[in-house]
């Protein structure tokens, strides 16, 4: 008789409190083995998604109040805003004459030169810019950032979506959300046409993706294991050695999907598609152990593993690939002709459009790994959970009477400084998230800790590389969900005694009502307010933010 037919009876069935053990037919039901694979279900009813919808529109508020300010290209805009009118005209990227900012800048962007312009990043994040461009014009800064913000308000409601279902918490999803909401880091990138926010968002779209696919995917082989049992009241060793096949996970190729789209924006994604690979397959690996099934390892490798594989890797290859479209129509693209003009060599059986798209592909990478240029604000990962060096993307200084200036001097500022509240109490949290995963064997905590590799310590392998703290962006989402599930750990459960709970809502309260007011007073140097230099100044709580 396999182990699994020892099971534990749940001690809030009260047809089997008397019994410690499952009988073998009863072991293998459909609804036993579900929920040993699921945990005991959760309805969030309406509130699961009035809560999550109220936080989005809380950060929507933020993003989209006074978004065409400053009116001008800031920081890294000057490329990508002009490469997404570039799509919108031909198709591909352009180069501009040297006055086109002032252009931009004019309300009258003009018409790039015709030679092709060589870039380093794929085009998804620069097409999504393009979107917004389309519906409300290429002469204003609203229109380029609208595109930004809107993925920046959908990614609120993703996160507070998959914080409560991950802590089966409608309230934790809030707080999630919320977090996010009012985070600055992810304000401020939702509210300037740089990539990183759309990397971000097709990011969390995958995970998301995969935390369905980890539910259905346990449903259908709880119902496949309780199909062979039906027959004889448990399933025969041999038919439980690797257990059955569950090839059907359309939650998966959504993932993979979003995969493709991410590294379409930037190839730091590529590092998000190894995690969540592996992640996924450990899962599925867990799933046959709690089923009982005798070789879960070699099953989930050779039954789990290798059909993922070959699904989600292709898939995500392809959408890639699809993402250059404009390229591969175009006939003028940077080095869409080098296969013609390069004709020959062992790879000439290579489609042309194919070769040059992998010699430009060759190019961009050597370009960053080469990329070691020094900057004003340039940090180091060390430096980044703690916000050592935040990035300037704008500061205009003016004296009184200037631009409505009524002090002495003053200051409109874009800085890339997270809220200190959420990033220092998100570090401090890092490290029960990492014993919850390593102590407790937490599925969720690793789950966290997966991105948070992904985004965090890949950037540890280009020491010589110029970074920023901006790139933080991408695994930012987790260090919001670490951070939930610390503050869920001191709400504490339903069932501790109610001063217990009470002494838990107090003290997350507290950490919420003070992550709003620090959101609040740092508002003016995310949004490009105009004060007073002296208050600007009081923002700047470190001297590594000037």
């Amino acid at each position: 008789m396999s182990d699994v037919s020892y099971a534990t009876a749940t001690a809030h069935a009260p047809e089997r409190r008397a019994r410690w053990v499952e009988s073998p037919a009863r072991a293998f039901s459909e609804a036993v083995l579900t929920r040993r694979l699921l945990g005991s279900p959760f309805q969030p009813g309406l509130w699961g998604w009035l809560i999550p919808l109220f936080t989005a529109a809380i950060g929507g508020i933020l993003r989209f109040y006074r978004l065409g300010e400053p009116d001008s290209l800031v920081f890294d805009e000057t490329y990508y805003v002009k490469d997404a009118y570039s799509y919108l005209l031909s198709g591909y990227e352009r180069e501009w004459p040297e006055d086109a900012n002032d252009a931009f800048n004019a309300g009258s962007p003009g018409q790039p030169l015709n030679e092709p312009e060589y870039v380093v990043h794929p085009p998804v994040g620069k097409w999504m810019i393009a979107f917004g461009m389309a519906l409300f014009g290429s002469d204003n800064a609203f229109g380029w950032r609208f595109g930004a913000a809107l993925v920046g308000t959908l990614s609120i409601l993703l996160i507070a979506l998959i914080a409560q279902s991950l802590f089966k918490s409608t309230a934790l999803g809030g707080i999630a959300g919320l977090l996010t909401a009012i985070d600055g880091h992810h304000l401020v990138h939702s509210r300037t046409s740089l990539l990183d926010i759309f990397l971000a968002f097709w990011v969390v779209a995958a995970f998301g993706a995969l935390l369905l696919d980890r539910y259905d995917g346990r449903r259908r082989l709880a119902g496949k294991v309780a199909a062979l049992a039906r027959g004889g009241g448990t399933p025969r060793d041999s038919e439980l050695l690797f257990g059955p096949l569950v090839l059907w996970r359309p939650w998966r190729l959504a993932a993979a999907v979003c995969l493709g789209l991410a590294v379409g924006t930037k190839w730091s994604a590529l590092a998000f598609v190894a995690a969540f690979g592996l992640m996924a397959v450990l899962w599925d690996m867990n799933a046959r152990r709690v089923a009982g099934i005798r070789q879960w390892f070699g099953a989930g490798v050779l039954r789990d593993g290798v059909p993922a594989f070959f699904t989600m890797i292709p898939l995500a290859a392809l959408t890639y690939v699809a993402t250059w479209t404009g390229w591969f129509l175009s006939a003028d693209g940077y080095h869409r002709q080098w296969a013609r003009d390069n004709a020959g060599g062992i790879w000439g059986w290579v489609p042309d459009p194919l070769r040059s798209l992998a010699e430009y592909h060759r190019s961009a990478y050597t370009f960053h790994s080469g990329l070691d240029s020094s900057h004003p604000y340039e940090s180091t990962p060390w430096t980044w959970l703690f916000m050592g060096r935040p990035t300037s993307f704008y500061y205009q200084g003016d004296e009184r009477g200037v631009n409505g200036c009524l002090v002495e001097n003053c200051s409109t500022a874009v800085t890339v400084v997270g809220n200190a509240i959420i990033w220092w109490g998100a570090a401090l949290a890092l490290s029960a998230v990492v014993f919850a995963w390593l102590g407790r064997r937490d599925w969720r905590a690793g789950a966290i800790l997966s991105g948070i590799a992904a985004g965090y310590l890949v950037w540890f392998l280009f020491p010589e590389r110029t970074m920023f703290y901006f790139y933080a962006i991408a695994f930012q989402p987790f260090l919001i969900l670490a951070l939930t599930y610390v503050l869920g750990l001191v709400l504490g459960r339903s069932s501790d005694p109610p001063w217990r709970r009470r002494q838990g809502v107090l003290i997350v309260g507290l950490f919420v009502v003070a992550a709003l007011l620090v959101a609040a007073f740092f508002l003016p140097v995310w949004t490009a307010e105009q004060i007073p230099y002296q208050d600007w100044r009081w923002r700047m709580w470190m001297p590594s933010w000037v």
